[in-house]
């Protein structure tokens, strides 16, 4: 199996709303994107299929090792062959990869966050460096460009959050900010065991506002000379907005189960932005 296949594999494995957005890319930037995303599947799987914490951090501080020596002109792991003929063309640099296993490092070192400000910082890890790398790769012309793509980001991985509440809580993992559980008078425990309350949902409903609203901010800051370049960032912005309506619709049902959108809807919703330019 060449690096090529290898990468491919991967991202059409995870059967993520990313995969979609890919497929209307022309090839080199599909190449490099996809070579970038099976990166990031690789390390989140480290903490995703963890049994031993030990091991998982040593696997990422291998993976620390490996971008560097990559970067040095020895990347010696599939993804990394298949991601470093493109990184330079594409603007993608160590930093952005570091700053994604710093983020699942944070994964193997802490379970809750204390207030907001707290959970950005992981959003900014997993997620807006992501953005930030992606919207290179899509075709950026603007600085303001890089605030767009932190901030959508920020909303799909808050998505994200809303949606995993319940996964999560097998792992032991609370991502919603403790003062705001306090706010909401909603336990841990509650949470933990899997335990439907009003003030479950009035803090549920909490969250998918802040979602919606940076969504709209992440909108409004990408400049319009992007748009169309940024389509697929755009695709991934309308599929995931319509999987949080989807939780809102079914009042936030995410303790017990995984709502997901159906692949049909996804690749539906991804022509509508490729076609018809429409969220």
């Amino acid at each position: 199996m060449t690096p090529a296949q290898y990468v491919q594999q991967k991202a059409a494995a995870s059967g993520s709303s990313f995969y979609y957005a890919f497929l209307f890319l022309p090839a080199p930037k599909r190449a490099a994107i996809t070579a970038f995303y099976a990166f990031c599947r690789e390390v989140d799987d480290v903490v995703d299929d963890m049994v031993d914490p030990g091991v998982a951090h040593t696997k990422l501080a291998w993976w620390q090792s490996e971008v560097a020596s990559a970067y040095a002109g020895k990347p010696s792991h599939p993804v990394m062959l298949a991601l470093m003929p493109l990184a330079k063309d594409f603007g993608i640099e160590q930093r952005h990869l570091q700053a994604v296993i710093e983020g699942c490092q944070m994964d193997l070192t802490q379970t809750r966050y204390l207030d907001y400000p707290n959970l950005q910082r992981y959003c900014h890890l997993v997620a807006g460096e992501v953005g930030e790398v992606a919207a290179r790769i899509f075709g950026q012309t603007q600085p303001q460009t890089t605030q767009y793509a932190h901030k959508l980001g920020q909303a799909l991985q808050l998505t994200n959050i809303i949606r995993d509440v319940g996964e999560d809580a097998l792992r032991g993992r609370i991502y919603l900010p403790v003062n705001e559980l306090q706010q909401f008078d909603v336990k841990a425990h509650e949470i933990l065991k899997r335990t439907y309350s009003d003030r479950f949902t009035a803090l549920m409903q909490f969250q998918a506002q802040r979602a919606h609203a940076l969504y709209d901010e992440a909108l409004a800051l990408l400049p319009a000379t992007d748009r169309r370049a940024q389509k697929p960032g755009l695709m991934m912005a309308s599929i995931y907005r319509a999987l949080l309506g989807e939780i809102e619709a079914d009042k936030f049902q995410v303790l017990h189960q995984r709502i997901r959108l159906t692949p049909l809807r996804k690749m539906w919703l991804a022509w509508k932005v490729q076609a018809l330019g429409k969220l």
